[in-house]
């Protein structure tokens, strides 16, 4: 099998790089290595070349004359992506934020300031020092006049690689010594599930590894990739990404040809994935899917096809949930095969034939991350843990369930080596902050993320969240670093409303987001390849460390974000506590050295940091196979589950003692607020809009890379992907400019037809950069954002998490001249009084 020949090529990659657990010989021919697709990889001399990641990816790169001129994959990663290609890009993008700037109203007239102008991109360049003054002086005026209620500090968000400059850590290091303010609980990637599912299997699982790879492989008869895109999202990795999933998914292919692994993938289009593979697709009505699996449940349970004693022996709460399944619930609807067809569009003898294949063999279910970003999103997530339940195969080799197979190489097994930690995010000196003042005036210090927005539009309300009441704060200013929030949250004009109630808003980026544009203050922060660092190579194989070498000196007047912070704290005289009295080449030693000292205790050898600083890189063998959930199924009172009561629960009476209506004890099908295909208001806008991870950037990263962008936009703009037969029926043919809106807002985008849409569905990728023709409410979107469209409500009291993917629109083919592309580029530079002015001179 490949996967052999895999571990002898790390294994012999770990002996060349020292860094194995035992001497191990090298191959005979030491010049050569072998890859893991059974090649040769050619050793090649890289001096003068320096080391760097990113979370496509490790490479190197060469530096001329201060100036990045080429680079190359690591040649450890035999599955490098093209998105690697924009990094130069980003270093060199005309949207780089180039100096200290402040919005020329708020320069005028502070907080008092027009804020009905904030995105019309005209400001004032100032130099650093006026810059931080003025933070620090809305920080004083923040916790003097208001307190810790009216600040909010945001940093949720895929930052940039790197341990010792992770921003957000820097930044809410900082403020904290100035005093507290208001948090976020959750997140926007998996804001429903990682709050659902502690309650069913005891951990958020989204983030945790999952069955090795190889077991899947050899056990699996039956895989379903259910509303789950892995060759498109392994692209990218939370640390710098190794990629080493795609091997075992070219084995599969072959399984699949060699009809070996029976692989379904059950979406409502056909995915990246389902194409590589060239395996089965079940399509499903949007958002339905708890319609289609309540009827798979049905007939596993009316057919006895579901594993009693597994549920007895790892289970509770069948008995509370067979009830409303069957009809005898106040419904009074049998939740039948045919019932869930009129619903999901799923033939009712599909959904049997489906619910046999999956008990006759072992299956294993891997569940994507889209489906749960829906109103009511909690629930497929929990009716995919009940169907694994029922199955009985949790625990087991290539069965079970599985909601984080596509992301970061999961799956992959783990070396057990530690990584390097990161610069401290806490306060760990004992000295309170300058203002200790924990009075929030009754409102709740930490809301769920996606609400931001409802702190400023409905001040005080009280909703209801993960068991607890929460009192949204009136926010007076916020501080955004390593998040760009005017591209992850929903709803843009009803944001355009909200951030009008702020009287301050702080940016710290290295480009010119629609974040920035509507910022008050902008702090140029330099792109992760102008400062030096380290990172985890692999976030969940442990595969390495990698240095990241600095490429090329910090553009314009741009500073890392240590320096940024440092040179912050300076104005409270703590510069010292904050820093520990190092710098960023003192901090990069020390926590490659404390790493380098939690691995010989291991057994795992790591260099000196001199050398591993030469080298670029520490490499680690591979590790052994793991199942996921075997512990809790060898012994399940010895192991238990993180759950109330350590067992799987189908019914969960914690969740049920909340009482609330749009999230039961157990999970039940709930129509959604807009809906196509017959759903609410489909019959004024008939088209699902889905905004998934994009193929061609991570979130809105490298979409400021004008060569990634020339090589997938339609006419400078965002691709929007429709299936023919609506493409014909609204007169619109590929590479049209197109108009698509609903009553929230509307865009332009390019359109791309494909028969991997259906009827009534359409795609545009989030992440695309917000470019509106102006800041006034319902302006037109320039390049293609969808979070234009997206619905802007919490998936339910349980997790608020955001509901992007219910979303209904129309489109139309654009007619007339087309506005310039708004999104990209720098500000309009300005001098106090309004008045044009130079960059130079501004």
């Amino acid at each position: 099998m490949k996967t052999i020949n895999r571990r002898g090529f790390l294994k012999s990659l770990a002996a060349l790089s020292g860094t194995a657990m035992l001497p191990m010989p090298l191959l005979a021919d030491d010049s050569v290595l072998t890859n893991a697709k059974g090649g040769k990889l050619e050793e090649q001399d890289w001096s003068g070349w320096k080391m760097s990641g990113a979370h496509w990816g490790a490479f190197r790169a060469r530096v001329e004359a201060d100036k990045l001129v080429e680079i190359k994959p690591f040649e450890f990663d035999q599955y490098p992506t093209k998105i690697l290609d924009g990094v130069p890009g980003i270093i060199y993008s005309p949207s780089r934020v180039r100096y200290p700037m402040v919005r020329v109203d708020w320069y005028k007239n502070r907080h008092k300031s027009d804020t009905s102008q904030r995105g019309d991109n005209r400001f004032v360049r100032v130099s650093w020092d006026e810059a931080l003054d003025l933070v620090y002086e809305e920080l004083e005026r923040i916790q003097k006049d208001y307190g810790p209620w009216a600040l909010h500090t945001a940093n949720v968000g895929w930052r940039s690689v790197g341990n010792v400059h992770s921003c957000g850590n820097h930044m809410l290091r900082a403020i904290a010594m100035h005093g507290k303010s208001v948090g976020t609980a959750g997140d926007y990637s998996t804001g429903a599930g990682q709050m659902i599912l502690p309650y069913i299997l005891g951990s958020t699982e989204v983030y945790s590894q999952g069955t090795s790879w190889p077991l899947i492989l050899e056990n699996s008869k039956v895989i379903i990739f259910w509303a789950n895109d892995p060759i498109k999202n392994l692209q990218v990795g939370w640390n710098t990404e190794t990629h080493e999933a795609y091997e075992y998914f070219e084995i599969l292919r072959d399984k699949v040809r060699n009809k070996e692994i029976e692989v379904i993938c059950i979406d409502p289009v056909k995915s990246k994935t389902q194409n590589y593979l060239e395996c089965e697709h079940q399509f499903v009505n949007p958002m339905t899917d708890v319609a289609f699996m309540l009827g798979i449940a049905h007939t596993l349970y009316t057919e006895k096809l579901y594993d009693k004693e597994f549920i007895d022996m790892y289970a509770l709460g069948l008995d509370e949930f067979t009830p409303y399944l069957m009809g005898k619930t106040e419904d009074k609807v049998e939740k039948t095969p045919e019932w869930a067809e009129k619903i999901c569009g799923v033939k009712a003898d599909r959904i049997r034939e489906l619910a046999r294949k999956m008990a006759k063999n072992r299956t294993q279910l891997c569940f994507g991350w889209a489906i749960q970003r829906q109103q009511h999103g909690e629930q497929p997530y929990w009716m995919g843990a009940i169907i694994a339940a029922m199955l009985g195969q949790i625990g087991l080799p290539g069965g079970g369930i599985s909601y984080s197979h596509h992301y970061s190489s999961v799956g992959v097994p783990a070396s057990g080596a530690s990584m390097p930690g990161a610069f401290p995010l806490n306060l760990d000196t004992g000295r309170k902050a300058k203002y200790d003042n924990n009075d929030y005036n009754g409102y709740s210090s930490v809301i769920p993320v996606a609400r931001m927005v409802d702190c400023l539009l409905e001040p005080g309300k009280k909703i209801n969240f993960n068991g607890h009441e929460v009192t949204l704060p009136p926010l007076k200013m916020g501080i955004f670093t390593g998040s760009n929030q005017w591209h992850r949250h929903q709803d843009r004009n009803r944001m355009k409303k909200g951030y009008r109630n702020m009287e301050t808003v702080v940016s710290v980026d290295y480009n010119w987001t629609a974040t920035c544009r509507f910022a008050d203050i902008v702090l140029p922060a330099c792109t992760p390849y102008e400062r030096n660092d380290l990172d985890a190579y692999g976030s969940y194989s442990n595969r390495g460390v990698i240095a990241m070498h600095k490429l090329v000196d910090p553009l314009y007047h741009s500073k890392s974000d240590f320096d940024i912070w440092y040179e912050f704290t300076k104005r409270m005289g703590r510069e010292i506590e904050y820093s520990r009295a190092m710098n960023e080449m003192q901090w990069i030693e020390q926590l490659y050295e404390d790493c380098r000292a939690e691995n010989l205790k291991k057994d795992f050898y790591m260099p000196e940091f001199k050398e591993f600083w030469e080298k670029g890189y520490v490499l680690f063998p591979e590790g052994d196979n793991w199942v996921r959930h075997a512990d809790f199924r060898e012994d399940p009172e010895v192991n238990a589950l993180g759950t109330p009561s350590g067992f799987i629960e189908i019914s969960s009476r914690k969740i049920a003692s909340y009482g609330y209506e749009d999230c039961k004890g157990h999970p039940i099908w709930m129509e959604k607020t807009e809906r196509s295909h017959g759903g609410p208001g489909s019959d004024k806008y008939p088209l699902w809009l889905q905004s998934v991870h994009p193929d061609t950037r991570l979130h809105s990263q490298t979409c400021e890379s004008e060569e990634r962008r020339a090589t997938y936009t339609v006419q400078d703009r965002e691709p929007c992907y429709i299936g023919p037969e609506d493409a014909k029926a609204r007169g619109i043919k590929d590479g049209d400019l197109v108009r698509v809106f609903n009553d929230r807002g509307q865009l332009l985008a390019g359109a791309v037809i494909s028969d991997n849409f259906p009827p009534g569905v359409i795609r545009i990728q989030e992440g695309a950069w917000y470019g509106p023709t102006g800041p006034e409410i319902g302006a037109l979107d320039t390049y293609g954002d969808p979070n234009t469209l997206t619905l802007d409500i919490g998936t339910s009291m349980l997790a608020q998490g955001p509901s992007a993917n219910t979303c209904l629109v129309e489109i139309e083919k654009f007619v007339g001249k087309a506005p310039a592309v708004t999104a990209f580029g720098g500000p309009t530079y300005v001098n106090p009084d309004g008045s044009p002015a130079s960059e130079d001179k501004g």
